[in-house]
This record gives structure tokens, C-alpha cells and sequence, in this order.
């Protein structure tokens, strides 16, 4: 009698993030009630960071395994969902520490009247987290328009989230959204990352 071996099933590759796994692409594959937002999703490795304050288009590239971005794009109101895997938890950890150089290396984009300056400040989600505040001055005052971007690092994984709209003098609670995101994301994305 011969011995048949079942072969075992192939482990979730720790390298791919599973078609529906951030948490907006259901909303993605719908139609904008409204007409007037637009949703894009980007499988790219190499996307563009959705917070770049150097605006180099190639902040925080280098290590990537796999990358999605979830992009929803109206007049006032824009924003964006990332989920990028790195090589190894050190790989993740360099690229938020690049956006953290990037916050203190490059100045305000200066125009006549008004300047566009980006700050950053630390923020206790997942293994280290950064709060960027990205905001329109004139005049020296904080006037409408701006970015509100929260980042956070688990195990191999940075996890981002972006809101550009009509904001007012940067306040914490401009990031509630965001902050609420990433811990939902926080709380599964082992299910794909290295973790430990």
C-alpha cells in the first residue's frame, strides 16, 4: 500500500495584504453619493507616501515589500489610507524616522503672502506613532487649508492616515479620525505583518 502525504497548506504570506484588508476599500468599490469624490486604490510597492513634506516623491520607499493605498479625492475634502509592509521591522522603523527628518530638514513652501509649513509630534499608537500637521499661513496666521496625518509603526507595517481639507489653527482634535483609524487598523494588521 502506498503512503499518500497530503502537502501541508502554504502560511498567509507575511509579504501580502489581502484584497479588502484596509479598512476603506469597501467604500472604494462603491459610487460617491454625492458625485463629487473620487476613489482610487493603489497596489503600487513605490506609491507615494501620503504625507511628504519634502515633497520628493520618494520619502520613505526604501525595504518596501508590498504597499496599498486608498485614495478618496473631492473639492474640499481629501484623504488617504496606507498600509506599506517593509523588509523587517528596522526597515519600518528607518522610514518613519525619514519622515521625521524630512518634518525637521525641509522649510515652509514660501508663495507671496502666504507659507505652508509642516510639524510633527509623537504619539503613543502601536511601536511609535507621529501626528504631522501640515498648515496654510498668511500673514503669519494659520488661515484655511492644510493636512492632518496620523502614522504609526507595528512589527514590519507603517500604517498611515491622511485628511487634507478646509482646516482652520491646527487643534488635536483635527486628528480624531485618523487616531481612530490607525487603531483599528493597529488592532488587525498582525494578521499580515511581522509583528514580533
Amino acid at each position: 500500500m502506498t503512503s499518500v502525504t497530503t502537502p501541508a497548506l502554504a502560511a498567509p504570506s507575511a509579504e501580502a495584504i489581502p484584497r479588502g484588508f484596509l479598512l476603506y476599500e469597501k467604500a472604494s468599490e462603491k459610487k460617491d453619493a454625492t458625485g463629487q469624490g473620487l476613489w482610487s486604490v493603489d497596489q503600487r510597492k513605490n506609491a507615494k507616501l501620503a504625507v511628504d513634506p519634502c515633497h520628493s516623491g520618494s520619502l520613505a520607499v526604501t525595504g518596501r515589500t508590498a504597499a496599498r493605498t486608498v485614495t478618496y479625492t473631492a473639492v474640499s475634502d481629501q484623504r488617504a489610507e496606507q498600509l506599506i509592509l517593509y523588509s523587517s521591522a528596522q526597515a519600518a522603523g528607518q522610514a518613519l524616522a525619514e519622515v521625521r527628518r524630512a518634518l525637521a530638514r525641509c522649510p515652509a513652501i514660501q508663495a507671496a503672502q502666504t507659507a505652508y509649513r509642516y510639524s510633527g509630534a509623537a504619539v503613543a499608537l502601536g511601536d511609535e506613532g507621529l501626528a504631522v500637521t501640515g498648515q496654510l499661513y498668511q500673514g503669519g496666521k494659520a488661515t484655511l487649508g492644510g493636512e492632518r496625518v496620523i502614522l504609526a509603526r507595528r512589527g514590519n507595517a507603517l500604517i498611515v492616515y491622511a485628511r487634507s481639507a478646509e482646516w482652520g489653527a491646527p487643534d488635536k482634535a483635527d486628528f480624531a479620525r485618523q487616531t481612530k483609524d490607525a487603531e483599528s487598523m493597529l488592532a488587525k494588521v498582525c494578521q499580515v505583518a511581522r509583528c514580533r
